[in-house]
């Protein structure tokens, strides 16, 4: 952790609803005036789109799971030295993963493919990372011990499937059985690198429905916002120093469900981050500026 370059990281599993996140930070850093280094969690990824399919094929053939959650698939040294390196000088390279036709256009460069690692921009206030591994903890790497605000983003379970096989068929072109065999492969990364991360967050982020989800392979929708509601879970408040009464008040219908856990209306969820979360920033850049 560093107070002079401090880093924020959003974590949560494909299809949990992370940019929703992210969406509340922009608004966060360009009403604040901070210029933020932005992460995305696929560029972390060790292999291009072809390469993994490889990869895959061939660990299934041997007995082997190989997904985008766990270890083998990913380069968390390189994240936690990422990491590292920022919080000591503020300096680091980044690269993006092209997922589209439309982000192949704007980078020039093949879908599926790493662009070139280049130097982030000087003289930013912090680190924003978004994406799978922003809390993880490995044998041989601990990602989670560099970062000042770490948030969770972890719909139920049932949501987040429903919400991947929607995005997944509808966006990406997949087949809904393809989508079934990519949750059912990935399962055992998930329970060992994905949840153990929502342990660790300073706030967590969940977002629960209110209609049957109870078979997600065969639901129609999405749950709506209005459907939902979302439990806001702080780790430590004493710590980010929550005023439970002053969120009540500014969320309507909001209540407390335990001394540590506020529930909102889901439609309230991006107010309810900005709320929260915008006087956590301000803090973290007031102390790396008071610094000099």
């Amino acid at each position: 952790m560093s107070r002079k370059h401090p880093i924020v990281a959003v974590t949560g599993s494909s299809g949990a609803g992370t940019t929703t996140v992210k969406r509340a930070f922009e608004h966060i850093f360009r009403r604040e005036g901070i210029t933020p280094a932005i992460y995305e969690g696929d560029s972390f990824h060790r292999y291009n789109r072809l390469e993994m399919r490889e990869r895959v094929k061939k660990a299934q053939a041997e007995g082997r799971t190989l997904s985008h959650f766990g270890p083998d698939a990913n380069l968390f040294e390189k994240l936690e030295d990422t990491f590292r390196t920022y919080g000591e000088n503020g300096r680091g390279q980044r690269r993006y993963y092209v997922h589209d036709e439309e982000e192949a256009a704007l980078f020039r460069q093949k879908a599926g493919e790493f662009t070139p690692w280049q130097d982030i921009p000087e003289r930013t206030d912090l680190l924003f990372y978004e994406g799978l591994h922003g809390g993880v903890v490995t044998d041989t790497a601990n990602v989670a011990r560099h970062v000042d605000l770490l948030i969770g983003v972890v719909p139920i379970v049932n949501l987040e499937w429903i919400q991947k096989i929607f995005r997944d068929t509808g966006e990406r072109g997949y087949r809904p059985e393809d989508v079934t065999e990519i949750i059912l492969r990935r399962m055992p990364d998930y329970v060992h690198f994905i949840a153990p991360q929502f342990s660790r967050t300073d706030i967590n982020f969940q977002r629960v429905p209110t209609v049957d989800t109870s078979n997600p392979f065969i639901a129609r929708d999405i749950p709506t916002a209005d459907e939902s509601f979302v439990v806001i879970r702080f780790r430590e408040p004493a710590k980010l120093k929550v005023d439970f009464p002053y969120l009540l008040s500014m969320l309507r219908d909001s209540f407390m469900s335990r001394r540590n856990t506020l529930v909102v209306p889901g439609g309230k969820m991006g107010l309810a981050m900005e709320v929260i979360l915008g006087p956590l920033i301000d803090k973290l850049v007031a102390d790396k500026r008071a610094l000099g």
